[in-house]
């Protein structure tokens, strides 16, 4: 009986540690920001508007990473790829195409970019690691080649439609309850994974596949298939996060998402997800992206270095893998 309550215990503690550890950090900045002379501006309103803003990129892009993680994969080109899409969607809107046209063009380079990592992975039996690493560097040069090594700059007001620049802006005309619309879209887009992963027999496909490639083989996942549509759906997202990341830009930029892949990982792991596959929440994920968000905006207030800020968050990320290293030894 015993064991059975501390098993629940330490799924609870499991499922909530994120959310605890966010507090924590948001606790932390807030108490060490009141000290400050010129302090107070930590805990507001507009700077948790502004945080807000920034996790929601990052946030919507991890969302198909968890898929990918939960998998046993991983996404090396998840930063480059939102930059390919933004580039294209930019583009697009420079050549007068519409918005809904454009919108589609950036959602379906993301689907191209996942099914191409997936195609690669599954067909070619390669290790995730290294297909990704080199599509990192073969859609940054893509990007490159559609803005001709230059930044897209389509006419902000003829070119780009009003809903679009002010889908990731906190100016007060622009927020709804609060928040900046793509806030809302982000959390109800964590929603919609959230259904997909706890109800569906393709979550159970994820999961098995995670957990043990071979055992999912034998009891009759489609082990490829499942691994193409994994990729696809995490670029999907990563498409989406494209439309954000031009909506706070209104350019494209080939090399704004260059490292964006270490903070969209870092989101799952931090989070809980597993690297070793067969675990990732998306509630965790959401936290992950929070946390650095938080600290990135908590050194910025504290006037923390960009060095000393890069540093925090490589440790954060070694203790995250720590501990999940030392919950699957337990496991086995």
């Amino acid at each position: 009986m015993r064991s059975e309550a501390q098993r629940w215990l330490l799924n609870m503690l499991s499922a909530i540690g994120p959310l605890i550890a966010l507090g924590v950090v948001v606790l932390l900045f807030g108490v060490a920001d009141q000290y400050q002379e010129n302090g107070g501006n930590f805990l507001t309103v507009s700077n948790f508007q502004s945080v807000s803003r920034n996790t929601a990129t990052v946030a919507v892009a991890a969302l198909g990473m968890t898929f990918i993680i939960i998998s046993g994969g991983i996404d090396l080109s998840a930063g480059t790829g939102m930059a390919l899409c933004a580039t294209v969607l930019a583009f697009a809107l420079k050549a007068d195409y519409s918005a809904v046209v454009s919108i589609g063009l950036c959602l379906l380079t993301g689907c191209l970019c996942g099914l191409i990592n997936g195609l690669l992975i599954s067909f070619l039996r390669m290790i995730p690691f290294i297909v990704t690493l080199g599509t990192m560097s073969i859609y940054l040069g893509i990007a490159k080649l559609i803005a001709k090594e230059t930044t897209v700059r389509p006419n902000r007001l003829e070119q780009v439609p009003e809903w679009l620049r002010q889908f990731t802006s906190t100016r007060d005309d622009a927020l709804l309850l609060g928040l900046p619309v793509g806030v809302w879209v982000a959390l109800g887009l964590a929603i919609l994974v959230a259904g997909v992963l706890r109800y569906t027999v393709f979550s159970r496909h994820v999961f098995a596949m995670g957990s043990n490639e071979s055992t999912a083989r034998l009891c009759g996942v489609h082990i490829a298939r499942t691994k193409i549509l994994v990729y696809v759906i995490g670029g999907l997202f990563v498409g989406i996060a494209g439309l954000f990341l031009f909506s706070r830009l209104t350019v494209g930029n080939p090399t704004s998402g260059t490292g964006m892949e270490l903070q969209i990982i870092a989101a799952v792991v931090i989070g809980g997800g597993s690297l070793n596959g067969g675990s990732g929440t998306v509630l965790g994920t959401l936290a992950g992206a929070g946390i650095m968000a938080v600290i990135q905006s908590g050194c910025t207030q504290l006037s923390i270095s960009n060095p000393m800020q890069e540093m925090i968050l490589g440790a954060i990320i070694i203790t995250a893998v720590f501990i999940d290293q030392i919950r699957h030894r337990r496991s086995e």
